[in-house]
């Protein structure tokens, strides 16, 4: 077989025969017509939904979507997600959840805190923990939230049967989290597929590689624009313009930090509720420095009506 069928075969079913290297402009947007969005991680309890709402009156910027209790909503009494519910609603942002807890915590995982099997650490493991990952949801779902993070395939796939088959409300949305590891067209085409509303790619993926990505699907992306640095500390504020003419509609995600398990644990309340406010600002400086790289390129206005914002009781 010639090096051309192969990349024949390929285009033939709906992908590119490579990268994108000439980066051409994106045609899919956000219902608003807008091509990115402002997302901040790690809202982890009430407190630091106050911080980060006094923090981003101060700095007068839009926050969009908020990715929250990171360390595991089960962490969390039915009053306080209650109250997160409420607040969040009157702020009028999207909330995505993250159930817990994480499959990197679950009894006898073993092989997932040893260096070469910690890329399936998120990965929920057995019937047991996948009930208990649905439990969850419901719980909150009850609560009045509408968003939740998917950290593996498996468990995706499942919510979105329920979701089809109505025992879920059908505005419910489920996030692709970046744990999941994916960086191809291949991966954003099974996740569209089977019911993911965004899809976060890896962290490090380039320009071309968002592009090839971009041709396949219009499902929203999320991506980092800084990092962990336990994770490669990656800073993209300098490309964002270039990211959201390529990949829009895209979610620019902020989750600075030392390492993921060392930020959202139950006893850094303090340390979070600072940092959500550097978050807020970074959020500031990278629309400050779209106004110079990319003045052309529209960012959502304030609680565009598409957003799944949590109901309020």
């Amino acid at each position: 077989m010639k090096y051309r069928e192969v990349e024949n075969m390929l285009t033939e079913i709906g992908y590119p025969e490579r990268d994108l290297y000439s980066l051409p402009d994106s045609q899919v947007r956000f219902p608003d017509g807008a091509q990115y969005r402002l997302e901040i991680s790690g809202v982890e309890r009430l407190s630091t939904l106050e911080a980060l709402l006094d923090e981003k009156e101060k700095m007068n910027v839009p926050i969009h979507r908020l990715i929250c209790t990171c360390m595991g909503s089960t962490y969390l009494t039915n009053e306080e997600l209650r109250a997160f519910a409420k607040l969040a609603h009157e702020a009028k942002m999207e909330v995505i959840l993250s159930p817990g807890p994480r499959g990197g915590w679950d009894n006898g995982a073993k092989t997932s805190r040893t260096p070469e099997g910690s890329g399936a650490g998120t990965r929920l493991r057995g019937m047991d923990s996948l009930r208990n990952y649905v439990r969850d949801i419901e719980r909150c779902l009850e609560l009045g939230f509408r968003g939740f993070l998917c950290t593996d395939e498996g468990s995706l796939y499942l919510m979105n049967e329920l979701r089809a088959a109505g025992k879920i409300p059908a505005d419910t949305i489920f996030k692709v989290s970046v744990a999941t590891g994916h960086a191809h067209p291949g991966a954003a085409k099974m996740f569209e597929a089977i019911g993911a509303n965004t899809f976060n790619p890896s962290c490090d993926v380039t320009l071309p590689q968002l592009a090839a990505m971009r041709q396949c699907v219009k499902l929203p992306f999320d991506l980092h624009v800084i990092n962990f640095d336990a994770q490669g500390a990656q800073n993209r504020m300098w490309d964002v313009a270039e990211i959201a003419r390529v990949a829009a509609p895209v979610y620019f995600k902020i989750e600075p930090g030392e390492s993921f398990c060392g930020t959202y644990t139950l006893w850094n309340r303090q340390q979070n509720d600072m940092m959500i406010r550097e978050k807020v600002r970074i959020a500031k400086t990278i629309l400050e420095i779209m106004e110079c790289t990319g003045p052309d390129l529209i960012c959502s206005k304030e609680a565009p009506a598409d957003l799944h914002i949590p109901i309020a009781e």
